[in-house]
């Protein structure tokens, strides 16, 4: 570890890069090859830990409803960039989405890519942004490792959707924080200009991301401000202007753009329910992460996985963050900034996710997931760096730790981490979704007749995310036009293992016999006739077995008493065509239209299809 007379390192200000013989610009050449080469192997250690944890998940929950508007909709298409998906305005994430999808329909292969780049973007952001906060010192290795291994941003980061959202935040929280600390140092517009363009790619991906220019304000003050300078703030407001301003007309547009696509329901919360929901984030969530937990995982498919330390390691993970808070305070009075920014953007990042996430339907341990927390480690790593690099009380007489105990408590945290690492995966693998999506992929190949819609099983997508856990929107993707429709000559259902297999309609109602001798009901004409059930039925989707005999093909119209009109193919001769009709009522109503066809119509069930009878 290196030595610093004053600190645990020296300000980044004193490490200036030093013209060499040449036209280009160089750090100190002892210092520079080790840091960096050691931060890449890092970084090469985390990408191959990560990519094993990718490899291990699968399409979940939102991913599905991804894929499925990509393969249902084009591009450039507002139905897909423009979508309100959840509250959430992402068209960067949903053409993301498209491209994959369209390269390779239904294969995990893009999404690890995808997730596996995001990744290293970010890592190598990371590292630069220490770089400029630190210099190139061994030191920085401490934070870039709780970075790279710290257990809460594994969530996010397996959960394809989640990471196209996580990911780009993090990396724009972190080029931004370098680039705000660099244009107040330098004076350079170029920080300004790239500051304010990832701030705005990062919107497109997530609304989170609105706090990025405020973080990097937050950072560049007391970047100056812990090393004892005065008028940290009226310096970094001066000579960041160009990144604020810029960033300040990036949010205004960004948000006239977001008030028109999303709309804010408002969701009722109890306020006795959010301490809960925060101490569940932080006391079973974040805290004991910051020591390598929470080392075990709990699930209830189709939940995802959610944090469950044990009581012991929590009440240990408070006294060492204490024990942190209090020695830095104490040793570097300054740094007390650096925790009230921290409370601050838990405060921000968490407070809003516990209002709009509360209510009635809502429980403790989705805040235990960890993903609304992924964030929070790039600026945890930030503190981090300014916690080190803070002026102490008395520079003469400053204590610190052995090199072989930084070494060996970072050894520590990261087997602690890899160790919760493999539980989450162990918790978070789970093959019903594969299963499903391979198994109905290879069989809809072989489809002679079209599919009636139906939902994929919950266990895939739940009926809380109708119409989006529609088969047909699931699996738009590898579908062709012609693979669902209204009406089928062959009734077949997706069994919960994405089996294709013949079924039959239960007999909830029928169609009662009708008064034409060997006809039942007869059909002429353009006229409507009415088919009586023999029994009302309630407002919901049905299918019906319709039973006729047609002088010629054609198509009739056939729809419930209070409901739409489907549009049915017939064919010439003595057959059964199953229908699915959304509607309610006591009788169904059926015409001809083409010209010239009569049919007769039979008793026959309506209900619900099923292959389980």
């Amino acid at each position: 570890m290196d030595t610093a007379p004053a600190a645990l390192v020296e300000p980044a200000e004193r490490w200036q890069p030093t013209r060499g013989s040449g036209s280009t610009w160089r750090f100190p050449a002892v210092r520079w090859p080790a840091a960096l080469t050691a931060a890449a192997a890092l970084i090469i250690a985390q990408l191959v830990l990560r990519g094993w944890v990718a490899g291990s998940g699968y399409f979940y929950w939102d991913d599905l409803i991804l894929i499925g508007r990509a393969g249902s909709t084009s591009l450039w298409s507002p139905e897909l960039l423009f979508y309100d998906h959840d509250g959430h305005f992402m068209p960067a994430a949903f053409a993301t989405a498209w491209l994959v999808t369209a390269i390779a329909p239904l294969s995990w292969a893009g999404p690890v890519l995808t997730m596996l780049v995001m990744q290293a973007a970010a890592s190598i952001a990371v590292l630069r942004m220490l770089v400029v906060l630190l210099g190139p010192r061994r030191i920085l290795l401490v934070p870039l490792i709780f970075y790279l291994f710290c257990p809460a941003t594994v969530p996010a980061f397996a959960w394809w959707a989640a990471a196209l959202n996580t990911l780009p935040l993090q990396f724009a929280l972190a080029w931004v924080i370098a680039d705000a600390v660099l244009l107040v140092r330098t004076g350079r517009r170029r920080y300004a200009v790239t500051g304010v363009a990832v701030v705005a790619v990062a919107l497109l991906f997530f609304e989170k991301s609105m706090i990025v220019p405020f973080v990097g304000f937050a950072v560049a003050v007391l970047a100056r401000y812990v090393v004892g300078e005065r008028g940290a703030v009226r310096a970094v407001v001066r000579r960041g202007a160009a990144l604020w301003i810029g960033s300040a007309l990036v949010l205004g547009c960004w948000l006239v753009a977001y008030l028109a696509v999303v709309d804010l329901a408002y969701t009722r919360t109890e306020p006795r329910d959010i301490p809960g929901l925060l101490h569940a984030a932080t006391s079973r969530g974040m805290v004991p992460t910051l020591v390598g937990g929470p080392w075990s995982w709990e699930r209830w498919v189709p939940a995802a996985p959610w944090a469950t330390p044990p009581a012991v390691a929590v009440a240990l993970s408070w006294a060492a963050l204490v024990a942190v808070v209090v020695w830095t305070i104490r040793s570097r009075p300054r740094t007390a900034a650096v925790w009230l920014m921290l409370v601050g953007y838990l405060a921000v990042a968490l407070v809003p996710v516990a209002v709009a996430r509360g209510g009635p339907n809502s429980v403790d341990e989705l805040m235990q997931s960890l993903r609304y927390l992924a964030d929070t480690a790039v600026v945890l790593t930030a503190a981090g760096a300014l916690l080190v690099s803070a002026r102490p009380r008395r520079p003469g007489k400053v204590s610190r730790p052995p090199a072989a105990v930084v070494v060996g408590l970072a050894a520590a945290f990261v087997v602690s981490s890899s160790w919760s690492t493999v539980m989450y995966v162990r918790s978070w693998s789970d093959g019903t979704t594969e299963r499903y999506l391979t198994t109905v992929a290879a069989e809809l190949g072989a489809l002679d007749a079209p599919l009636l819609e139906q939902e994929v099983p919950w266990t895939v997508l739940n009926p809380t995310a109708y119409p989006q856990n529609l088969a047909s929107r699931v699996l738009s993707p590898v579908a062709g036009p012609t693979t669902f429709a209204d009406s089928t000559p062959r009734l077949r259902m997706i069994t919960d293992t994405g089996d294709i297999v013949d079924a039959q309609v239960w007999w909830n109602r029928g169609i009662r016999p009708g008064p034409a001798p060997g006809c039942g009901y007869r059909v002429q004409g353009s006229e409507t006739v009415r088919l009586p059930l023999d029994g009302p039925m309630l407002a919901h989707e049905w299918t019906m077995q319709l039973n006729y005999l047609a002088s010629r093909d054609g198509t009739v119209a056939l729809g419930f008493e209070y409901g739409d009109q489907v549009a049915v193919p017939v064919q010439k001769g003595l057959h059964t065509v199953y229908v699915r009709v959304i509607g309610s009522g006591s009788e169904l109503r059926i015409a001809a239209r083409t010209p010239g066809l009569d049919l007769c119509i039979g008793a026959g069930p309506v209900g619900v299809a099923s292959y389980d009878n």
